[in-house]
């Protein structure tokens, strides 16, 4: 950017450190403002700085995915119902799909509630720089805040889903076991699986919009090689390791084993846990080398 000498430096609040140099190429003399190095650490304090943003944004994403809708949020129970039955009728009825001894529609909804927060979450998460595109062009604001406004707008459908599982699960004569607690640390683990991802493909789609149209093509075939309508244990045995590389399939599993409480299977939820800090690592950085380049090309 290019900026005439006579216009006062005090007025300029720019939020990266600044390179200034002269530019005597043209008629007038310039001074060419250019962005520096911005260390790791001042970005995730403008994360702290920031929270009243977060806040407004994410609050904003609730109520414009409810508003002027006639069932409102009844939409976030609707969706993963309506599965439920589907998947129970045809696959748990005509087709006798195995569920472990679990009643079908327990068996299916608690494969659909983390898959749903997941699978919407990363739908959500890439394209939330496009569509905030007049946002971007107009004011500065870590960037970042976007995406993971998608995130935690998109837990409110979680948390009115799971209230559903609680009377599902009553209607069949199970009680939540007390290791149900450990939803909490397994929702965090699909946000973070969730939100690296969706900072990778975010970032992505404001180059290549061909991003936009690819992800429910590949969530969809991610789904079915999640253990989300069929148990985990018709894998052959040589082929659990690989199948377990999902990150999934530890948390679609964790959830199951959480609520029924039964063991835990630690090595796949490891095999998650990792993939989500994978992910979110390589997503941060994608999102950091192209945030510059987002107001230009978005």
């Amino acid at each position: 950017m290019l900026y005439s000498l006579s216009t006062p430096f005090s007025n300029f609040d720019f939020p990266y450190p600044t390179v200034m140099s002269f530019d005597h190429s043209s008629p007038e003399t310039v001074l060419v403002i250019e962005p520096g190095e911005r260390p790791l650490w001042g970005e995730l304090s403008d994360l702290l700085h920031y929270r009243d943003l977060l806040y407004f944004l994410v609050r904003r994403e609730v109520t414009v995915r409810y508003k002027q809708t006639f069932l409102g949020v009844f939409w976030a129970v609707l969706q993963p119902l309506a599965t439920m039955v589907v998947f129970s009728i045809f696959l748990g009825r005509f087709a006798r799909m195995p569920s472990d001894g679990i009643p079908y529609p327990v068996f299916a909804y608690l494969g659909l509630l983390p898959w749903g927060y997941f699978s919407g979450s990363v739908q959500r998460c890439s394209a939330s720089l496009v569509g905030n595109a007049n946002l971007l062009s107009k004011v500065y604001f870590p960037r970042v805040l976007i995406p993971l406004s998608a995130i935690l707008a998109a837990l409110v459908d979680f948390l009115i889903a799971g209230v559903v599982l609680i009377f599902i699960m009553l209607a069949y004569g199970m009680v939540p076991a007390a290791s149900s607690l450990l939803f909490l640390p397994l929702t965090a683990v699909t946000a973070v699986l969730a939100l690296g991802l969706g900072m990778w493909l975010a970032a992505l789609n404001v180059q290549y919009r061909d991003i936009q149209h690819a992800t429910p093509f590949l969530i969809q075939i991610w789904m079915f090689a999640t253990p989300i309508v069929y148990p985990g244990s018709i894998v052959p045995e040589r082929y659990r390791l690989i199948y377990e590389l999902n990150p999934m399939v530890g948390v679609i599993e964790g959830f199951r084993s959480a609520a029924l409480g039964e063991p835990l299977n630690w090595s796949s939820l490891a095999i998650a846990l990792a993939s989500g800090v994978v992910l979110l690592i390589a997503g941060f950085w994608q999102f950091r080398l192209m945030d510059r380049t987002f107001a230009d090309l978005v």
